[in-house]
């Protein structure tokens, strides 16, 4: 099989096309210092001294790594970056990317930010998706217990009801305006709850065309299996599943505390099985499209080689709006941009907010980019050969 019949995720040309000189010299800087991990675990302590200390350090923050990785401060900010990729077909997730929050009142304010990007992307024809995480509007803790099945107080009992009345909130102004909502995964002891809340959305809105969507962590030995459960569970309740694809984000933190608490990890043996379940997991969601919408959140190059081709083998249409290839931005530009260049429905998630409030988010960018196996050094690669093009011309 000639795995780039359809896309070539090679063409720097193309990948690069929305970044100019100056631009790239500051990506290569931020990806080269991504490369060591004693440099990234200096910069981050440092960093987090700098702010706690009140020093002037957020315009070079802002100039370089969040810059990179973040739309902007705010939702206004967000939308010149989101015109910015539109030119070249790409659309935009804007994701609050505030963590931390404890109390209700910043749940209530985390939610109504919220709103606001739905409300945002009902107006905007580049803005395709909204997402949030359920812990940005309700107590982890209290997800924790409810996991673990443990009695509630009537003030916890309380204090669920109105976190489910928060995603409702929030998946019922997507239903109003059209607007496709994905709800993130979390930690495996805090993902049951979320999944309950996911599925009673889909059955109260999902009813004519995908609105809300699951995510599944492929990373996890059981994850096929869930996809697969809650496609039976939509038909038998007639709705529409949504399903969001990623390998994982708490891979370390999950196998860390399996250890400590002497419980079987639910983490993937090794990565090849991991590659096989999120590729088996993408052709039952093509096979089964009429009744699943999929949202491949991947930066596995081959996997969305894969993709391409159910899309072509099911003669599907590229333009098919029940099928999403998604990265995140400032990382695997030449993936996106070349998917979109080839005609297929593409978007990046768009984190922003506060410069301080957004540092965990950051962080875990740097940490992730350093731990993945080649991850930095293959955007630093392509950067590198993109300069060199660029100079040869």
């Amino acid at each position: 099989m000639d795995i780039k019949k359809y896309v070539d995720f090679d063409n720097l040309e193309v990948a690069f096309a929305s970044k100019n000189d100056k631009t790239l010299k500051r990506i290569h800087f931020v990806f080269s210092s991504m490369g060591s991990s004693a440099m990234v675990k200096t910069g981050t302590a440092l960093t987090k001294l700098a702010l706690k200390s009140g020093l002037p350090v957020k315009g070079v923050i802002k100039r370089t790594i969040f810059d990179i990785f973040c739309g902007g401060e705010d939702i206004e900010e967000c939308q010149r970056t989101a015109e910015q990729m539109s030119k070249f077909n790409i659309g935009a997730i804007l994701d609050y990317s505030v963590e931390g929050e404890k109390s209700e009142a910043g749940f209530e304010a985390t939610t109504a930010e919220i709103l606001r990007t739905i409300e945002k992307a009902g107006k905007s024809a580049h803005i395709p998706f909204g997402a949030f995480k359920v812990t940005g509007v309700g107590s982890f803790d209290l997800l924790a217990r409810v996991h673990a099945q443990k009695l509630l107080s009537g003030k916890e009992t309380s204090a669920f009801q109105r976190i489910r009345e928060r995603v409702d909130k929030i998946c019922g102004k997507a239903h109003e305006l059209g607007v496709k909502v994905l709800i993130d995964a979390e930690e495996t002891w805090i993902q049951e709850p979320i999944d309950g809340l996911a599925y009673e959305m889909m059955e109260k809105y999902n009813t004519d065309t995908t609105i809300v969507y699951n995510t599944f962590q492929m990373y996890r030995k059981h994850a096929l299996g869930e996809l697969k459960n809650a496609h039976q569970v939509a038909l038998r309740k007639e709705y529409f599943l949504g399903a969001k694809l990623v390998r994982g984000a708490y891979m370390e933190k999950e196998r860390e505390r399996a250890k400590d608490l002497g419980y079987s990890s639910p983490i993937q043996p090794d990565k090849e099985s991991c590659d096989k379940d999120f590729d088996l997991a993408m052709e039952y969601c093509v096979w089964n499209i009429d009744k699943i919408a999929l949202f491949c959140g991947s930066h596995n190059e081959q996997s969305n080689y894969k993709l391409c081709h159910l899309i072509e083998d099911c003669d599907l249409s590229r333009e098919d709006e029940r099928i999403y290839f998604a990265q995140l931005y400032g990382m695997s530009d030449n993936i996106s941009f070349n998917l979109a260049d080839a005609g297929f429905r593409v978007a990046k998630y768009l984190p922003y907010g506060p410069i301080k409030a957004s540092m965990p988010y950051l962080f875990r960018r740097a940490e992730e980019n350093t731990s993945v196996k080649g991850q930095s050094s293959r955007e630093l690669s392509l950067v590198k050969r993109e300069m060199e093009r660029r100079k040869g011309k």
